[in-house]
């Protein structure tokens, strides 16, 4: 039986409907996961490095199409909960063609810019040129790589969770394929890992189109539409919290580099870029939880449903309170286990990574609750509150800490300033939620 978004949502339901969005953000983050493994393992320390270097250039770009996707979702569920389709539809299809648009001219201007971007950051010699090669690749395939981001958020709000699992296994599969083929096979290193990534992000954004630009059994459609700046602009609010959180993470990272250059050179580089990978897997735990609750709050936000709200705020706290044990305990069990995936090879490079492993993993036992709260606001159309939460835990509390902690404990407090940047983090979200909840009557 199809779950819709204005039934009841006990906590089996709401687990049913979440658990497509989960495992596509889940396995979105394991491919990407795939390059680091077949780069480092086949290309080596300096090249796995690299990656780790310009990524966050890139997700700065490509993290527009979540702003799209979230903010957009926002609006949508919204006018669905109002009854108003045809405005659902307008609203749709205004963020997909906006998308598609923004990524084209970032694309080129991301060609241009990246290798002063890349000097800037301290980049030099094999790692600059590495750098500049695997992002130019990357580039390529920006518009689609947007357009996944959206969609991944959109599939949930047009009840069609399930389908957006099945593109992104689809397009992870061939991820995995082409750098095992590429990289492993063919001995392309660098370039087959940026052209494999390429290819997989293209799957990702060309089957959600054709599929909402025909008849189909979802509640959206692609349609043609006239401009509306103020849709536009509210859907970029609502979404600026997601679009502060990536565009922030990734700054951090950028400086994150800087000080692990400064402290440890490239084995921390290396070390930090284990620790994203795995971060990103555990952390899209969270975020495809978020995503696949934010159609059902928006719904019922747009319906006056306010029982259905409490309700639903309760079960997310348990149940991301669950997450997030489970999280803490793999963390500190697997440290040892996952860096020898990643840097067994390296004896030096190993020990440095298990070690800040150790520390990191204390993180999960509270980023999932600002995440959580973010997006709750989000889905709530109140995007400066999600945008507040979202900037202050990916990028004040963050920089603060990494800039004044290693003063006193070195590296270790490089590994430790993001555990306390979530602490900080949930301490803000529980003060908003307290002061908002009269206004919103959840």
């Amino acid at each position: 039986m199809m779950i819709q978004l204005s039934d009841h949502f006990d906590y089996r339901r709401l687990l049913r409907f979440t658990l497509p969005s989960i495992i596509m953000m889940v396995f979105t983050s394991i491919y990407g996961v795939v390059d680091g493994f077949f780069v480092s393992n086949f290309a080596g320390k300096t090249p796995f490095a690299a990656v780790n270097f310009i990524y966050p250039v890139l997700m700065i770009l490509g993290c527009v199409g979540f702003m799209f996707g979230t903010g957009g979702s926002a609006l949508i569920a919204l006018n669905l909960g109002m009854g108003d389709r045809k405005k659902a539809d307008a609203v749709f299809s205004l963020v997909v063609y906006t998308a598609a648009v923004c990524g084209l001219v970032f694309a080129l201007l991301g060609f241009w810019f990246v290798r002063p971007v890349a000097v800037l950051m301290g980049a030099e010699g094999q790692l600059l040129r590495d750098s500049i090669s695997y992002a130019r690749i990357c580039l390529l395939a920006l518009p689609f790589f947007i357009l996944q981001f959206e969609f991944q958020c959109l599939f949930a709000t047009a009840e069609k969770p399930k389908l957006g699992l099945y593109v992104t296994v689809a397009s992870g599969v061939t991820n995995m394929i082409l750098d095992a083929l590429f990289v492993a096979v063919f001995q392309w290193g660098l370039q087959g890992a940026a052209a494999a990534t390429a290819l997989s992000q293209f799957v990702g954004g060309v089957i959600p189109l054709w599929y909402f630009g025909h008849e189909n059994s979802s509640l959206l459609r692609l349609v043609k539409c006239k401009f509306d700046g103020r849709a536009l602009w509210k859907v970029c609010i609502n979404g600026s919290s997601e679009l502060m959180s990536n565009v922030s993470a990734s700054l951090v990272s950028m400086l994150y580099n800087v000080q692990l250059m400064k402290y440890a050179g490239e084995n921390g580089i290396a070390a930090y870029g284990v620790l994203m990978y795995v971060c990103f897997v555990f952390q899209a735990i969270f975020i495809g939880y978020s995503v696949g609750t934010a159609p059902v709050i928006g719904y019922h936000h747009g319906a006056h449903n306010y029982e259905e709200l409490k309700g639903l705020l309760k079960r997310n706290i348990v149940l991301i309170g669950g997450f997030s044990v489970l999280l803490f305990g793999a963390g500190q069990l697997l440290a040892r286990p996952l860096s020898l995936l990643f840097v067994g090879y390296d004896q030096e490079l190993l020990q440095i990574t298990a070690h800040a492993f150790m520390i990191f993993s204390f993180s999960f036992l509270f980023s999932g609750f600002a995440i959580m709260g973010s997006s709750f606001f989000t889905a709530l159309n109140d995007g400066l509150t999600s945008a507040l939460i979202s900037f202050l835990r990916t990028l004040v509390f963050q920089c603060l800490a990494v800039v004044i902690f290693p003063i006193f404990w070195g590296i270790d407090g490089i590994w430790l300033s993001i555990v306390s940047a979530e602490v900080m983090a949930v301490l803000v979200t529980v003060l908003f939620l307290l002061g908002k909840r009269k206004r919103y009557h959840y």
